[in-house]
């Protein structure tokens, strides 16, 4: 059997089980056009992917456009990866385009489920369905983790777990007049929109896109369904006909991690570099880049936690002192422009939530003496360990060095 997977229509095969799709890559290689120079296939449909997205979304950044392609090809290679990445579409105001990346990318997808109006039993079992792995597209996420997340706690478990292979869900079901355990397979693709931040728990599984709202003179195509769609569709056609000429290579691949890309943002990246390095052309760069600006973005303090921002602001306020009182780290915590300190859920940070927020890291204020003074207060000695933990070092060239350094001896 064989078919051109560049003629448009769905590849009858789309929905055979992975074992017979390799067999299939190993048989029967997709042969690049005449147009088209060999070796280039992988690169040539991640640029019609690249192109698509474009015209109906508007990317707030380069690197967004080119995750979001990677990610939609990866798709159709995940079983052949460990894990899985969501892709979260965020913005803090409504109307910045985060349901339309969702709409566009549903025709690129394999099985794509519309989550936002379905029950948890549904969602297991439509993941752990012998009909194919689902891509979840979850819009209005914000409304799975707020006030009434307690009714969503099926769902949330899901979405943790679900990024890395071999994850189940544990359910009890009742069968006749019996109680049964089973294990349903939680392990598939999830695409997120909504507005804000997320719990740390998926923000640190996720290729988060801040989306914006358009600037006046900014343009996209409108996205129309029933005319735009069968374009994806076509599309998606290529995709899943590519993928199956490089499952089996993919699930040998090890993609080079750019420095800096480490641990949990390491797991995160890695398909999406592997893509890019089974693509080929300059979609290997492309990769590297995408990945390096997203996580250079979380370290400068988008998505990162209320404490790690605490210590990144503590280590530009302490300078090169060696000890502060917390009353005046407590002003110059306050004076940061854009910061949260002086208005933390309507009120400004004081001394015990201040106290609160360190002993997380185990550091707690001691007494001090500076000069012939002596409060409560914190030492550089016992910040350096969540310094160097969840901070990364300071350039020598931004060194802070503060205006008086002063000295002094613990009581």
């Amino acid at each position: 059997m064989s078919w051109d997977p560049f003629a448009g229509d769905l590849p009858p095969d789309d929905e055979m089980p992975l074992e017979e799709r390799l067999a299939l890559a190993e048989s029967e290689p997709v042969a690049a056009p005449p147009w088209q120079p060999a070796g280039t296939a992988g690169a040539t449909v991640l640029d019609a992917v690249h192109e698509f997205l474009g015209r109906f979304i508007a990317y707030p950044e380069d690197w967004a456009r080119d995750a979001h392609a990677l990610w939609i090809v990866h798709t159709h290679l995940v079983d052949c990866f460990e894990s899985t990445p969501r892709i979260a579409f965020l913005s803090p105001e409504p109307g910045s385009g985060k349901s339309r990346c969702l709409e566009v990318t549903e025709p690129l997808v394999p099985r794509p489920v519309h989550a936002g109006n379905t029950t948890p039993a549904y969602l297991f079992r439509k993941v752990a369905s012998d009909e194919g792995r689902p891509t979840i597209l979850y819009d209005e996420i914000d409304t799975v983790f707020g006030p009434k997340a307690k009714d969503n706690e099926d769902i949330r478990g899901m979405l943790n777990a679900g990024h890395r292979k071999g994850a189940t869900a544990g359910r009890a079901v009742v069968r006749g007049h019996q109680v049964v355990t089973e294990e349903l397979e939680a392990f598939c693709a999830v695409a997120l929109a909504g507005l804000n931040d997320l719990p740390d728990t998926i923000m640190t599984r996720s290729v988060v896109v801040r989306m914006k709202r358009r600037r006046q003179g900014d343009y996209v195509e409108p996205w129309r369904h029933r005319l735009n769609a069968p374009e994806g569709h076509a599309l998606q056609a290529q995709i899943a006909a590519w993928a199956r000429t490089v499952a089996v290579a993919a699930m040998d691949l090890w993609p080079h991690i750019p420095e800096g890309v480490e641990d949990r943002n390491a797991d995160v990246w890695e398909p999406l570099l592997a893509v890019g390095e089974l693509a080929g052309g300059d979609w290997v760069e492309r990769a590297r880049v995408a990945a390096v600006t997203a996580v250079t973005g979380l370290q400068d303090g988008a998505g990162e936690s209320l404490g790690v921002t605490l210590l990144r602001d503590l280590r530009n306020v302490f300078g090169d002192q060696d000890r502060m009182y917390s009353d005046d780290i407590l002003e110059a915590l306050r004076a940061i422009e854009g910061a949260p300190w002086a208005n933390l859920r309507g009120l400004p940070l004081d001394r015990t939530g201040l106290s609160r927020l360190l002993k997380r890291y185990g550091v707690t204020p001691k007494q001090l003496r500076i000069g012939e003074d002596n409060r409560r207060g914190y030492t550089a000695a016992d910040l350096a360990d969540p310094w160097s933990r969840y901070i990364p070092p300071v350039p020598p060239h931004e060194a802070v060095t503060a205006v008086t350094p002063v000295t002094g001896v613990l009581l």
